[in-house]
């Protein structure tokens, strides 16, 4: 009898033990405030954008700038571009709604989850940033930033080994090559 009580006892502690283990697991979920589901939208901005938004509002802020994309009322979709090799564009319209972005649906479909931040980030740089288009490269060919138009002989290198580079950059701030 002895030996059976014991044998449960083991077993409930164990049980506990794999209980509070998961309990303190580091899963960001449960360690990140929540945030209300108003906050999480954008007015006007398709919902696969959204994640792409707050990235960019949190990457400004790490770099001490803030934007606020809700509040400049940026309009962001995801539809057919139809000019040839146009993955996105932003487009200004002074005096009748706030900056637009649009996304190459076809593009989108295909593109990893970095080129879809890669091109999101580009077309808030030009409708947030007031970034231009520049085609410098690093003696190797690959692109120096984030704002290439596409149209040069450089190449993009956007990856999450220089994704800081290409984010600090963006954000004018300085920034170390990653090559």
């Amino acid at each position: 009898m002895k030996y059976i009580f014991a044998g449960n006892t083991r077993y409930l502690i164990s049980c506990i033990c794999v209980l509070i283990l998961q309990a303190c697991s580091q899963d960001e979920d449960l360690i990140r405030p929540e945030i209300s589901p108003a906050a999480r939208t954008y007015p006007n901005v398709d919902e696969e954008l959204f994640s792409h938004f707050r990235k960019f509002e949190d990457e400004a802020r790490k770099r001490g700038q803030a934007y606020d994309l809700k509040a400049l009322g940026i309009i962001g979709q995801i539809e057919e571009i139809d000019k040839e090799h146009v993955a996105g564009q932003c487009a200004t319209y002074k005096n009748y709604h706030p900056r637009r972005i649009t996304l190459d649906q076809t593009f989108w479909e295909q593109s990893s989850d970095a080129m879809k931040e890669y091109i999101v980030f580009h077309e808030l740089g030009h409708c947030v940033l007031n970034r231009p288009h520049t085609e410098d490269s690093f003696s190797n060919g690959v692109c120096n930033s984030i704002m290439r138009s596409g149209n040069g002989g450089c190449y993009d290198y956007y990856n999450r080994f220089t994704r800081q580079y290409y984010v600090d950059e963006l954000f004018e701030v300085e920034a170390t090559s990653p090559f």
